[in-house]
């Protein structure tokens, strides 16, 4: 039986990463494993009652975060109060924009930011809550334009 599910973020430079989640998201630091030589082996920090994990990078051990342009295989989603604050505290904090903030088809309104560490953050707050259906239909409607128009 599955109790939990947690993010684990492996990033180049946790000190400074908890310290850019901090500001960006409000997240605080809960307590950290540091190696002798300063290279943190774990940290959990706390994101409004949600633990997410993150150590350093590990390469002897093929424990690595993204790797440059690359784009990361996984996105994490924050549903927030105000996707427009929170994509604007991400981006006073050092994130890059991918994608503006703006109403979706499925009733969200929300952007894309990229952390300097390489991780892709989709945040989130709902506009209207519709069906699986509704979703659907939206969704199929989208799929049927033409690129140029898809937003």
């Amino acid at each position: 039986m599955i109790h939990e599910l947690f993010a684990y973020l492996c990033v180049s430079d946790a000190g400074r990463a908890i310290d850019f989640y901090a500001r960006a998201f409000g997240a605080t630091e809960k307590f950290r494993l540091t190696e002798p030589e300063g290279r943190i082996g774990h940290a959990e920090l706390d994101f409004g009652g949600v633990t997410v994990m993150l150590s350093d990078e590990y390469p002897e051990y093929g424990i690595q975060g993204p790797q440059g342009e690359q784009s990361p295989p996984v996105t994490i989603h924050l549903h927030v109060d105000d996707a427009d604050a929170v994509v604007a505290s991400a981006l006073a904090a050092g994130a890059s924009l991918e994608r503006a903030v703006r109403d979706e088809f499925y009733g969200e309104r929300g952007g894309v930011v990229r952390d300097p560490f390489g991780h892709r953050w989709n945040i989130g707050h709902s506009i209207e809550e519709l069906s699986p259906e509704e979703m659907q239909r939206r969704y199929t409607e989208l799929m049927l334009q033409p690129a140029a128009e898809a937003p």
